[in-house]
């Protein structure tokens, strides 16, 4: 009886630790559609040239000459016949449309586009975009804009006073292109599926292989290099990719990365990885602060003596070195990195120097990028 007991309690204690583990990995654990893309599966960018009408006096002025040209050639294209030099286009604005449109649209499908001005326009609200044709890379047209603008703030003032919100000379047309082609690739027919992992590491792209081919039995997954992974369409999937991508995309995955350490200098922001450890190593870090102040002053001789006014020079200064002490810091993670800077009192834009003085000596164990 004792050696069963003695079993059942060493079996549920295993059972504890592998559950331990289990979720630890799991809180880990993200879905591969989180951290990957397929390939197919992407979004083709498409801009024009338009014209947008209607505007209350914010448009260009007539400084901007491919305005009025550009009005100039819509007129005549519609049967008008005018001279450029009576053309006032401070109602009419020249624009720039941008607009994405997936792989997965067909002719008929509506698209988002944003308008933006090129020219001195004032302010885009209440304009309306002609009808704009979208091209994509090849030089082809793909869809057709046209619409009433939405322009999220304001712009108003006086000649002694302004009030703006938000940017006036950029706005949206939800849904305002129409796909008139679609592009020429076929989903379904593809026989291999490339997985583009957004991270560049072994480790993770061997787990990504490995569970692919563990979720469907047989090895249908290779890693064609750091990033890329080429997956056979099984049998039964062919010709229907969905229901297969959908079953790939919700795979768990526990995303390794190399230690690293983001510095942004010009706002001070220091990011760390999990992974960042140190040698033991000792950090001292002050500042000395030299102030040098003039405060002239001014000699008055005087009434009715012979004497002149003159400038007589103060000088204050002062010097005030910060008293900081040697501070051991050996740290095993990122935690205790953080609590020993910490505990010398090292703010941010501090952060930045001792992380470099780190690197320099040896004893930080991670790569250290500046952006």
């Amino acid at each position: 009886m004792k050696v069963r007991k003695r079993l059942l309690i060493g079996f549920i204690f295993l059972f504890c630790v592998v559950n331990m583990f289990a979720t630890a990995n799991l809180a880990r654990a993200v879905r591969l559609k989180d951290i990957a893309t397929f390939g197919g599966v992407r979004t083709n960018q498409l801009v024009g040239y338009g014209l947008v009408v209607g505007l209350s006096g914010t448009g260009d002025g007539t400084s901007s000459q491919f305005t009025i040209q550009s009005l100039v050639n819509m007129l005549e294209n519609m049967g008008v016949r005018v001279g450029e030099s009576s053309i006032k286009v401070k109602n009419v604005a020249a624009v720039m449309v941008t607009a994405k449109m997936p792989v997965s649209a067909k002719p008929g499908t509506r698209i988002d586009v944003t308008v933006s001005s090129i020219g001195d326009a004032k302010s885009l609200l209440g304009g309306i975009l002609l009808q704009t044709p979208l091209k994509g890379i090849d030089g082809k047209i793909y869809a057709l804009a046209q619409g009433p603008l939405v322009v999220g703030g304001f712009s108003a003032g006086g000649a002694a006073a302004t009030a703006t919100k938000n940017i006036t000379t950029v706005a949206r047309i939800p849904g305002g292109a129409i796909v008139e082609r679609g592009v020429p690739f076929k989903f379904n027919n593809q026989d291999v599926v490339t997985i583009n992992l957004d991270g560049r590491d072994f480790s993770t792209t061997t787990q990504v292989v490995v569970k692919i081919n563990n979720a469907f039995g047989f090895d249908i997954a290779k890693a064609e290099d750091v990033s890329t992974i080429k997956v056979k369409v099984p049998v039964r999937f062919k010709g229907n990719l969905v229901p297969f991508l959908a079953s790939l995309e919700n795979l768990d995955i526990s995303p390794d990365s190399p230690a690293k350490i983001v510095v942004d200098e010009k706002t001070g922001t220091v990011v760390m990885g999990e992974n960042v450890t140190i040698s033991p190593v000792a950090i001292a870090h002050g500042n000395l602060h030299i102030v040098v102040q003039e405060q002239p002053l001014v000699s008055q001789p005087a009434p009715l003596s012979q004497g002149q006014t003159q400038t007589v020079p103060r000088t204050a200064l002062a010097a005030k070195e910060e008293k900081r002490n040697l501070m051991l810091v050996k740290g095993a993670t990122v935690k205790e990195l953080v609590d020993g800077l910490n505990a010398i009192g090292a703010t941010p834009r501090d952060l930045i120097s001792i992380l470099r003085t780190l690197k320099a000596a040896g004893a930080l164990h991670a790569r250290l990028e500046v952006i």
